[in-house]
């Protein structure tokens, strides 16, 4: 199989977690938690997002979330749990996509915030121009991930080159959407 052309990063925000008195690492999912998650598994099938890897943090919520969304897929995933994904900064979520074998053409990395907010960001700061080249949907994307980047969140990369390549401003940020699961 050979690379695409332009390889896709999907990032996932931890679905709403709840605030129990335990370590920030254990902390599971909280009610809303648990009806987002599968919202948001079920906008990455329809939209076409199924992953050929997913990295997901180790730590409880993005477990529990990466979980509750597989189910929603209609297809088995790879899934590796690297502990530097929780509270990773930007640079260090690059290096963790740097190691990704280039066959795979759609990464989802389940993780944090700000590293994800900010990683989003500054792959997609670039992005600005499209709204100058008349990319409506781009551009209204890449405003609302500027706004906020929620529980549950998705952000949705074009990456030319190689997934060592990817650098900041080197990606377009091609769709944000924030998946919600409705309240019983």
């Amino acid at each position: 199989m050979s690379a695409p052309s332009a390889a896709r990063l999907v990032l996932l925000r931890h679905a709403k977690s709840a605030w129990p008195d335990v370590a920030d690492h254990e902390r599971p999912l909280g009610p809303r938690g648990l009806r987002d998650a599968p919202a948001a598994g079920r906008w990455l099938r329809d939209a076409g997002c199924l992953p050929d890897l997913v990295i997901c943090s180790t730590a409880r919520r993005t477990r529990e979330t990466w979980a509750l969304a597989a189910a929603q897929l209609g297809a088995e995933v790879p899934v590796r749990f690297d502990e530097r994904v929780y509270a990773a900064e930007p640079e260090e979520l690059l290096e963790v996509v740097s190691e990704v074998p280039q066959e795979v053409g759609t990464l989802l990395l389940v993780g944090h915030n700000p590293g994800l907010e900010e990683l989003a960001l500054g792959l997609a700061r670039d992005a600005v121009g499209a709204a100058e080249a008349g990319e409506a949907a781009e551009a209204g994307a890449l405003a609302r991930l500027s706004e906020k980047f929620p529980t549950s969140a998705i952000a949705v990369l074009a990456c030319p080159g190689s997934w060592r390549e990817l650098a900041p401003g080197s990606a377009r940020l091609t769709d944000f959407a924030v998946p919600r699961g409705a309240a019983r």
